[in-house]
């Protein structure tokens, strides 16, 4: 794409950014909650583009008065710093229009959204719940070096620890377009610590990560939803495990069950019970997306079919593997205990090259 065609595209968007700017302080609007909603996300995703295009032109502009400066002056402190300023925009050009032409390729609408996310225990029994246990305080940790809150909403322990299941809610910043790329089968390969020869067994967990829909997102009515109510267990604590306040609501016309024990509060419960009870039914058309792209993008295969496996874990050799971009490091106690930005950059990256390829620009 040619910087004239480049320019002409993004002075096109920096009209629209002008035009909600203008709508997003309409009366009318505001009071339409769903729409306000859509305007506001967009305005945010053209603030960027458009200070993108402010430094692309400055970059343009300054290119073309520097070469000026070298073709007249004669001044030698002059020529010297015009050269300096050609050379550091030459530099920065391609760069940038790099970073526009990613900000120009639509981004999955649900990336800014908080996310829920399931951890289940799979092949390998008391081990496998042991590791569900293990993948979710690498996540608890990861989120809290985010500033990222975590509240679970339902679990079931293991035998021997961890957990069968483990169901979580993660609010903040773009919670979803972070951890979307964790979907998929976890495998793990160690001692575990019921084996008595010493044989190292392999495991495995599930992860699911759902985006958190909106209230607007979806419409449920009451009609259709039966509220069971029940005694909590496990790390409530007394009061929790001696009152009715566990919820579960089953949405009728989809079968679609989910329950929340994590208050003491029964109206709490539902509410949250509510929150996860939307975002799987909204999820339900959502998957038709993933399964389009998995074919698309290897970063994204797992989200589009959960029974692939995305991530060894080997403790013998203290290796993380993750096999969709064939990333391997060596420093798996860290891993584990909440280090996974650099896998997670990898990934991004990844996408963000199949993202351009897709779009042509």
């Amino acid at each position: 794409m040619s910087q004239g065609s480049l320019l002409d595209k993004l002075n096109v968007l920096a009209l629209r950014f002008e035009e909600i700017g203008t709508l997003i302080t309409d009366p009318d609007v505001i009071s339409d909650m769903k729409r306000f909603v859509k305007l506001n996300k967009e305005y945010r995703d053209l603030e960027k583009i458009v200070f993108a295009r402010n430094e692309y032109r400055q970059v343009i502009t300054g290119i073309e008065e520097a070469k000026t400066i070298l073709e007249t002056e004669s001044d030698t402190e002059l020529r010297e710093m015009a050269k300096e300023e050609w050379e550091n925009y030459r530099q920065r050009l391609p760069q940038l229009e790099e970073e526009i032409k990613l900000l120009l390729v639509p981004a999955d609408p649900q990336d800014g959204k908080n996310a829920i996310v399931e951890i289940r225990g799979g092949t390998g029994g008391d081990e496998a719940a042991i590791f569900a246990g293990d993948l979710y305080k690498m996540y608890a940790k990861y989120c809290e070096s985010k500033a990222w809150k975590v509240a679970v909403t339902g679990f079931s322990e293991g035998t021997i620890g961890g957990f069968k299941e483990i169901v979580f809610t993660v609010s903040g910043d773009n919670v979803y377009g972070t951890l979307k790329y964790e979907s998929g089968v976890h495998r793990v390969q160690r001692v575990p610590v019921t084996e008595t020869q010493g044989r190292v067994h392999t495991s495995a967990a599930t992860v699911a990560v759902l985006p958190e829909a909106e209230e607007f997102d979806v419409e449920i009515k009451e009609s259709d939803i039966r509220v069971d109510i029940f005694c909590a267990s496990g790390h409530g604590g007394q009061s929790v495990n001696t009152t009715y306040s566990a919820i579960r609501l089953v949405h009728l016309p989809t079968g679609i069950s989910v329950q929340c024990q994590d208050e003491k509060s029964q109206l709490k419960n539902k509410a949250k019970a509510m929150v996860e009870l939307r975002s799987r039914i909204y999820n339900m058309e959502y998957q038709k997306y993933l399964d389009e792209i998995a074919s698309k993008r290897k970063t994204m295969v797992s989200t589009g079919d959960r029974s692939a496996k995305i991530r060894t874990y080997n403790y013998p050799q203290g290796r993380v593997t993750d096999h969709r971009i064939n990333y391997t490091i060596y420093n798996l106690p860290a891993f584990l205990g909440g280090d996974i930005q650099g896998v997670i950059d990898q990934l991004i990256v990844a996408e963000n090259a199949e993202r351009l390829k897709e779009s042509e620009l």
